[in-house]
C-alpha cells in the first residue's frame, strides 16, 4: 500500500468500521487484527450485561482506535 490516505488504507478503515480488526487483517497485520478483534469484542460483550454496562465506553474507544489505526498505517519498507 502506498501509505496514509492511499486507497488501501481507506478500504482497511472501512473494513474496521464494520468489524474491528478486519482492516488490520486486510493490511496483513495478523497480531494487531487478532488483538483489536478480541479486546473490542470482549468489551462489547461485557457492556451488553447489565452489571458491566460501563464497558461500552472502552469498547467504542477501541473500535475507533482500530479504524484510525487502519487508516494511518504506513509499512516500514
Amino acid at each position: 500500500m502506498a501509505g496514509q490516505g492511499s486507497g488501501g488504507n481507506v478500504i482497511a478503515a472501512i473494513c474496521s468500521f464494520f468489524i474491528p480488526g478486519l482492516g488490520q487483517l486486510v493490511q496483513g497485520r495478523l497480531l494487531a487484527a487478532f488483538l483489536f478483534f478480541i479486546f473490542t469484542s470482549v468489551c462489547y460483550a461485557l457492556g451488553a450485561t447489565v452489571i458491566l454496562f460501563i464497558m461500552w465506553l472502552p469498547a467504542i474507544l477501541l473500535h475507533l482506535w482500530a479504524i484510525i489505526d487502519a487508516a494511518r498505517f504506513r509499512p516500514y519498507f
